[in-house]
């Protein structure tokens, strides 16, 4: 917006100037050539009133010093056909002169001819100033130099007034881009000073509205999903009553061990949704991949599933916080478990990748028949756990791609950016 104003302005001042420096570059010099006409006038004048008075040679000698002084060609040319002062042929103009009009015209060799005609006794005497091209444009080529250079000046000035509004008004609106881009970054803190135009002031306010607005449907949000998470809690206390009144230490400690990895899923759903962001941290892959299959193999034991890990030998750090890689683990495994029937197949396996590593989940079960979307499901499910799977790929710059292996099934691969 900048270069365009400055643009605009430039143009609009150079047409300006234009129409009013040519009429004024014209005029100069229409001026310059009336100044040296006057002027020689006035030197044939003085050289005209002294024929009558001396003789021809003190007439020359006038001529003489009054070319002198001026620098003009000055000729007397007398009704006997004498001429006095400087040698010249008579001209056209000159005899026209003679018949008693004084006049001015164009010297055959370029300039102008001053003439004055003198009436005596004997006959009329002519004066002749001859005015070359140079005396004619003395001073106009400096007069139109001065000129160019105010434009310039003028331009030049209009340039920076021109750049001065600018900035006076691409400054607030460059301030409410960047708070745009950080609210569309999470940070809903983030607030436009009401500065510059009324317009842009307007804008700033009923953005910092906006922001106000999302940040307390969001806190509404975040507080709705924690009651409700926290509506569980009830159920769970009985359930762990439950397991603690069974008879087979066995059994009670299995069901205890699952109930309080419900609660702790609980209370990390409490704790994630009631965080005013999505902190973007970093963890071992490896550890806790491993950690979550260990977890699955339980349950993939007695529903007798074989179940094949391949890890990396080293520690295999990504862009994500363990919390989340667990639970984008957790989500694949129970898509596995929930839509496969029991016995079928399945493999996790982590790799090193571009660009940082590569976890592919695959089983031998029916496939999936659509491509998944979020909240829709064709097995009777939420349809949130792939959605949950995507989205915590994405945020670690990674991807996640859904596809189906030669021999049948499903193959899902997320691909997660080093930290």
């Amino acid at each position: 917006m900048r270069r365009r104003l400055a643009l605009l302005v430039t143009a609009t001042t150079s047409l300006v100037l234009i129409a009013m420096l040519v009429p004024m570059a014209l005029l100069v010099r229409s001026a310059a050539e009336n100044g040296a006409v006057a002027q020689a006038t006035t030197e044939a004048q003085s050289v005209a009133a002294v024929i009558g008075t001396v003789d021809p040679a003190a007439l020359a000698l006038t001529a003489n010093r009054s070319s002198a002084v001026s620098g003009h060609q000055i000729s007397v040319f007398l009704p006997d056909g004498t001429v006095v002062g400087a040698q010249t042929t008579r001209s056209p103009a000159v005899e026209l002169a003679a018949r008693g009009r004084s006049l001015s015209a164009e010297a055959p060799g370029g300039g102008r001819e001053i003439l004055v005609a003198v009436q005596g006794e004997s006959g009329t005497s002519v004066v002749r100033v001859l005015l070359s091209a140079d005396d004619l444009s003395r001073g106009v080529q400096a007069a139109w130099l001065g000129l160019l250079l105010l434009g310039l000046i003028l331009i030049g000035l209009g340039v920076i007034v021109a750049d001065r509004l600018a900035v006076a008004l691409t400054r607030p609106m460059t301030g409410l881009a960047q708070v745009s881009h950080r609210l569309a970054g999470g940070d809903l803190a983030a607030r436009a000073a009401p500065t510059g135009p009324p317009e842009i002031r307007a804008a700033a306010l009923a953005l910092n509205h906006l922001a106000t607005r999302i940040d307390a449907l969001l806190h509404e949000e975040r507080e709705s999903v924690a009651d409700i998470s926290h509506r569980l809690r009830t159920p769970l206390t009985g359930l762990r009553l439950e397991a603690e009144s069974l008879t087979n230490p066995e059994e009670a400690e299995r069901l205890g061990t699952r109930v309080d990895a419900l609660d702790r899923a609980v209370t990390s759903v409490i704790v994630d949704v009631r965080r005013r962001t999505r902190e973007r941290g970093s963890c071992d892959a490896t550890a806790v991949v491993s950690a979550r299959v260990t977890f699955w193999s339980v349950l993939a034991e007695e529903q007798n599933r074989p179940l094949t890990l391949s890890l990396p030998d080293s520690p295999l750090p990504v862009a994500t916080s363990a919390d989340d890689l667990a639970a984008a683990v957790d989500a694949l495994l129970e898509n596995v478990f929930a839509h496969t029937p029991e016995g079928v197949p399945m493999s996790v396996r982590l790799t090193r990748a571009a660009p940082g590593a590569e976890l592919t989940v695959t089983d031998s079960g029916p496939g999936i028949p659509a491509p998944a979307e979020r909240g829709r499901s064709g097995g009777n499910s939420t349809g949130l756990g792939l959605d949950i799977a995507r989205r915590t790929a994405q945020s670690a710059g990674g991807t996640m791609t859904v596809g189906s292996p030669p021999g049948g099934g499903t193959t899902v691969t997320l691909t997660f950016a080093s930290p």
